[in-house]
Parts: structure tokens; C-alpha cells; sequence
């Protein structure tokens, strides 16, 4: 469920509603943004803790105390709801995902570290993939909740900077992201997308031939290696 949504179900009303999502996810997250403090949007947070210390800091900016005021407290409570709104757990929580890699026996030392890091990365990277595709890159699907940070050049194959390289990912929706990280599907030099012969039924997925992704020179060294090395030509 996404922020709009659950303030609709929690009784808000529309006009409300998308006027507190709206502050989210446009002029606090471009101010955040623009003071540093955060490397995305905020719509990317998934764990409540994390945004508290972000709130304080938004809360604490002279663009953010002179708009708050014009709009009586709107800008205030659009941060309370987004609290809140993490606050039931809608997403993913980076710190309990931490916490539970740290308490399990079954794993080495090297696991444990290799996997918090792996876990950090990815919020870092799916931050920037956030602020730079908005969206699912293919359908344009906007529960950012549900989408995926994929890497294009699989994980395992990558240099640290290219783990966090923004150009090195597609914000997919998890169906994409399964076919894509499993070679079912790539996407050619001009953004068409290539199925594998592998993929059965590929139209139940709602994957289609007529798919796209709007693809930078950036991309294309990492979409190349997954062409020549990752997709499932035969």
C-alpha cells in the first residue's frame, strides 16, 4: 500500500491526501535533497527510525519553517503522517533486515559482514534508483513500495562503485526484476526488450514484446554485460 493510499484508508480525505503525498514527494524531498541530506527521495525511506533523524533535520531548514508557516502546519503534518505511515511497517526496514543477519548462528563472521554491507548498499543504490527513474522504468508503475533496485550487471560481477552506480540499475516491479535477474530478459541498445526462448508464457507475467526502457550512453556498458553474459539468448 502506498502513502496516498494508506492516508486514504486511514479516513483522510482525497484532497488531503494527495496534497500531503504531493509535499513528500516533491518540494521536501527536492529541499532535502538540495541541503544533502539525503541522496533521494523521501518516498525511498523504509525504516522509521531513519526518517525521524531526516524529519529533524528537514524540520530545522529556513525553507521548510517559512513554507511551513504560509501553510499552517502542512508541511508538519505531511512529515507526521509519512512517519506514521512507516511506523506500521509498509516496506521493508533496513535496520531489522540488519539486526536479523547480525543474531543468525548459521551464519560465519565473513557471511554476516558480506551480507549488512550487501544490505546497506542496496538502500544507498535503491535511494538513487528512486530519484532517477520515479517509477518502474518499464510500465512506469509508481508504488515505490513494490518496485525492485535491480542491478544490471549482476552484483557478484561488479567493482564497489559500480554496486552503487545509478546507471548500473532499473527500477523494476518484481516480475521484471525475477525474468531480468535470471537472464529471461534484456534490453537491446535502443531500450527494446529481448525475451528468452527460455521464458514460457511470458504475456501471463504481463511481460510483452512491445516493452521498452529509455536507455542513456550510461547504461549501456552494464546492459552490454548483461546481453553478452547474464540474458538467456537460446
Amino acid at each position: 500500500m502506498n502513502f496516498e493510499d494508506w492516508m486514504l484508508h486511514r479516513g483522510l480525505s482525497k484532497s488531503s491526501a494527495e496534497k500531503y503525498a504531493s509535499a513528500i514527494r516533491g518540494p521536501m524531498s527536492a529541499w532535502a535533497i538540495e541541503n544533502k541530506l539525503v541522496e533521494g527521495p523521501l518516498t525511498s525511506f523504509n525504516c522509521e527510525a531513519a526518517f525521524r533523524e531526516v524529519a529533524v533535520q528537514i524540520r530545522a531548514l529556513e525553507i521548510f519553517q517559512q513554507r511551513d508557516g504560509k501553510g499552517r502546519n502542512m508541511y508538519s503534518s505531511a512529515l507526521n503522517k509519512f512517519t506514521e505511515y512507516l511506523a506500521e511497517g509498509h516496506g521493508n526496514d533496513a535496520a531489522s533486515d540488519i539486526d536479523a543477519i547480525l543474531e543468525d548462528e548459521g551464519l560465519s563472521k565473513t557471511e554476516r559482514v558480506d551480507l549488512v554491507m550487501s544490505r546497506i548498499g542496496q538502500g544507498a543504490f535503491r535511494q538513487k534508483l528512486l530519484n532517477y527513474w520515479q517509477a518502474c522504468a518499464v510500465t512506469g508503475y509508481r508504488d515505490t513500495g513494490l518496485l525492485v533496485a535491480s542491478h544490471i550487471k549482476p552484483w557478484r560481477d561488479c567493482t564497489s562503485a559500480e554496486r552503487l552506480n545509478p546507471y548500473n540499475g532499473l527500477l523494476l516491479t518484481p516480475n521484471l526484476d525475477k525474468a531480468f535477474d535470471t537472464g529471461l530478459v534484456t534490453f537491446l541498445r535502443q531500450g527494446p526488450i529481448a525475451i528468452s526462448p527460455l521464458l514460457t508464457e511470458p504475456e501471463k507475467l504481463g511481460i510483452t514484446p512491445v516493452m521498452r526502457v529509455e536507455l542513456t550512453a550510461q547504461h549501456e556498458p552494464f546492459m552490454s554485460f548483461h546481453r553478452d553474459t547474464v540474458f538467456l539468448s537460446h
